[in-house]
């Protein structure tokens, strides 16, 4: 990171081996042929979703998504390419446009492969279709969800397809569809999940008659009153691990039949406990027995010796919430014996799943630093057979979160990935020492993990120039050496080729009190030195989260480039990848420090001679829209501000929510009634008689994290003190808009916001610009080839 010169601009290295010609730097005028970028190519770029790499290690399968604007979802097909080659290798294996397949996944043999498709249901019944089914509570999924009701809750079956061609082949006819799938790790069996709600049972078919081409009958191999929720094989491939519910209420099942489907909050649930089923006898056992936890998810030894999984509350207020993790605690299962210890027993943190060793021999997993809640991950780690010995904390001299992503051969080290200001990068924990070592230092985002069989190392990357693509690299050695790195999947070729993109870097600058806080600042596309340019305040969520140097983040950052302004994206107070005093000494006073370290970055974008004072906008979502609130009603710097799923008042937010415990921490740890002029004095409506700056609306009518009460709050409040305010409500029930249409709308809505008021453009928005280019077929995809 270095602070912001405008006479300078630091320029990446970028993917290779696309090479790209460096442009005076005073003066940055788009490539001949190129085009600024738009909403509605943003939505139309490819996405990358599931992969699987072979068990040689030679072979990646991943799927495409792109959107399908007719039923409001996206459509996915099958890709292959070879891991020794890359890009060039690629070809597409399925071709179904108006169909999807997903979850690819290899034979152990790597002689095929199985995946998930609805290409033979009934459009109707399609998974994710708008008239999609009801959904009820699931008691014997631990994370206590919900899942659709009756036949046609999921039309997916599994296919099986050759990796060097040939038509794909139907493999299961299941009346309720597939959900889940794996193949034994001795490669005879393929097991699938299937079923009603609440009553899906696991089914075998021999991989031998599906490699054969012969047509084999499933197996049903539990038939358990409470159906099956999270499974998993054995090592030995003897034994399938369940969770299940340890009863079903009957009425309850009947009343939502007969469609009595009055959603109750915190009903009462049935526990979960895990049981095993033998593969060959099909005799089922239950392992655990204790009903003061409800088994949660679970990890297995590679060694099959032992069993780690999270004991979730029995309190029925305390879990199927979203801070369920944070009542719940560890225990590990000794196969052999039988015998459970409970591991953990904190208050309020949610510690991470176990992790094994690869030789069976250590314990690890992380959670807040000394089990303070809010405070940066440790890991802890012991011996496995320990019993009742204390866990040692690894990476305190670290001050970022440090997690458990991958462990190395030996044992000796712990791979993760984490945050380090605005970029983010693959680490080292030596096992021994408690040491931290950064492997990677790329100016963009780094997330890698590592195939479990052939060791090879895929890495998710994108930087400010290069949208979401996979590298690999044989080992994790290789890693920190870039000249290593084989790009696999070119998902969107034509950004590159056709789009013209604004510079984008971290800067830092210092706030009010001195401290020095960073962030991103994106230059408008062919910006010219001294010349100053409208600012958008691109605010992100969280809070605890950060802007990287991804691509086109801050809400479409790139598009507001093209369009000639410039965007500072600011890591504020709260913010992670800056340390733990930057994380949390803003409790108790949630938006003081946070609002002068954005207000101090205008203030230097303003000297450096880069942003126009008098034409400045703000917007964000989540906390970014909470942050929106602050802005609006503390100062009238901004001509215009966008805010969604805000909060307004963090008094009525505190019921509206399904997240109480971490805005409690935030607000100063106290309860609102024991603390109400404190909570009161952090709510943006205290302030809204402050409010002039013309304010654009925006939530999901359904949201459980910031409910729509909040944004309807702001909205009566402007509307009554004469502030120009548009308020628009998505359909949906979470947090951010579900459908590519309305996000769609969202963001060329925004925009038309920002211009009127901003650089006063004269022109508010029309909804015939959104209807003319979804009905333009042409626009419905980027103006350059997408062939990779």
């Amino acid at each position: 990171m270095r602070i912001f010169s405008a006479t300078r601009t630091q320029l990446r290295a970028l993917i290779a081996p696309v090479l790209f010609a460096a442009l005076p730097l005073a003066a940055q005028s788009p490539a001949q042929g190129r085009r600024p970028m738009s909403f509605l190519d943003m939505q139309n770029m490819r996405q990358i979703g599931a992969t699987d790499v072979s068990p040689d290690g030679r072979w990646l399968l991943y799927t495409l998504s792109v959107p399908d604007w007719k039923e409001a979802r996206r459509q996915s097909d099958i890709y292959l390419v070879g891991t020794d080659r890359g890009v060039s290798s690629a070809r597409q294996l399925t071709f179904t446009k108006d169909k999807t397949e997903t979850t690819p996944r290899w034979s152990r043999d790597g002689s095929f492969f199985v995946f998930l498709s609805d290409r033979d249901a009934a459009p109707s019944a399609r998974e994710g279709s708008p008239a999609g089914p009801r959904e009820v509570a699931a008691p014997n999924l631990p994370a206590g969800g919900t899942i659709g009701t009756g036949a046609g809750a999921t039309r997916n079956q599994l296919y099986a397809m050759r990796a060097d061609g040939g038509e794909a082949r139907k493999i299961t006819d299941a009346r309720d569809g597939v959900s889940t799938f794996a193949f034994s790790k001795d490669g005879k069996w393929l097991v699938y999940r299937s079923g009603r709600a609440d009553d899906e049972q696991l089914f075998s078919l021999p991989v031998s008659g599906i490699a054969s081409g012969d047509s084999s009958r499933p197996v049903q191999l539990t038939r358990h009153r409470t159906g099956v929720g999270l499974w998993q094989f054995a090592p030995d491939s003897k034994r399938i691990y369940f969770v299940t519910a340890d009863t079903v209420d009957q009425d309850e099942r009947a009343r939502l039949e007969k469609r009595f489907d009055v959603r109750i909050r915190n009903p009462e649930m049935p526990v979960s406990s895990l049981w095993a089923v033998d593969v060959e006898g099909k005799q089922t056992t239950r392992l655990t027995h204790d009903t003061s936890y409800s088994v949660g998810t679970f990890t297995i030894s590679d060694d099959g010796k032992w069993i780690g999984f999270n004991g979730l509350s029995a309190n029925r207020y305390e879990r199927n919430i979203t801070e369920q993790s944070d009542n719940a605690d560890l225990y590990l299962l000794e196969v052999g014996s039988g015998t459970i210890e409970r591991l953990t027993k904190n208050v309020d943190i949610g510690e991470s799943q176990l992790s094994f060793s690869p030789d069976g021999h250590s314990i690890a997993f992380s959670a807040e630093d000394d089990f303070k809640f809010m405070y940066l991950s440790k890991v802890y780690v012991r011996d496995v057979s320990s019993r009742g010995t204390p866990f040692k904390k690894l990476g305190a001299g670290f001050d970022g979160d440090v997690t458990v992503g991958f462990w190395a051969k030996d044992g000796r080290t712990i791979y993760f990935n984490e945050g380090i200001r605005a970029t983010n990068q693959l680490m080292a924990l030596d096992v021994a020492t408690g040491a931290v070592k950064q492997l990677t230092s790329e100016k963009g985002a780094v997330s890698a993990t590592r195939h479990e069989d052939s060791g090879r190392i895929l890495i998710n990357y994108s930087d400010p120039k290069t949208p979401p693509t996979i590298f690999t690299v044989a080992s994790v050695a290789n890693a920190a050496n870039r000249d290593r790195w084989i790009q696999l999947v070119d998902a969107n070729p034509w950004v590159r080729n056709g789009i013209a993109l604004g510079d984008e870097e971290e800067i830092a600058w210092k706030s009010r009190d001195g401290r020095t806080v960073g962030g991103i600042l994106v230059k408008p596309v062919g910006y010219t030195l001294g010349k100053r340019y409208p600012l958008i305040v691109a605010i992100h969520g969280g809070p605890a989260s950060a802007d990287v140097l991804s691509f086109n983040g801050g809400y479409g950052s790139q598009v507001y480039a093209g369009s000639g302004y410039a965007v500072l994206k600011p890591n504020y107070r709260n913010s992670t990848n800056y340390g733990l005093r930057h994380k949390i000494e803003s409790q108790g006073d949630y938006f003081t420090k946070g609002y002068e370290d954005i207000m101090a970055g205008v203030d230097y974008l303003i000297a450096q001679g880069i942003v126009d004072s008098t034409q400045m906008g703000a917007l964000g979502w989540s906390a970014g829209g909470h942050w929106s609130n602050w802005i609006l009603t503390h100062t009238n710097r901004f001509k215009a501000i966008s805010t969604g799923a805000g909060t307004a008042n963090w008094i009525s937010m505190y019921a509206q929510s399904d997240v109480q415990r971490v805005r409690q921490w935030y607000l100063g740890d106290k309860l609102y009634y024991d603390d109400m002029q404190s909570w009161w004095r952090q709510s943006p409506i205290a302030y809204i008689k402050n409010a002039k700056t013309p304010t654009m609306i925006h939530v999901v009518d359904g949201d459980p994290r910031v409910p729509r009460p909040q944004s309807e709050e702001l909205h009566m409040a402007l509307k009554r003190l004469g502030v120009p305010t548009e308020f628009w409500v998505y359909p949906g029930n979470s947090h951010g808009i579900p459908d590519p249409r309305n996000q769609y709308a969202k963001s060329v809505g925004e925009m038309a916001w920002m211009d009127y008021w901003v650089r006063h453009s004269g022109r508010k928005f029309q909804w015939r610009d959104v209807l003319k280019s979804l009905q333009d077929s042409t626009a419905l995809r980027p103006a350059v080839s997408m062939t990779p």
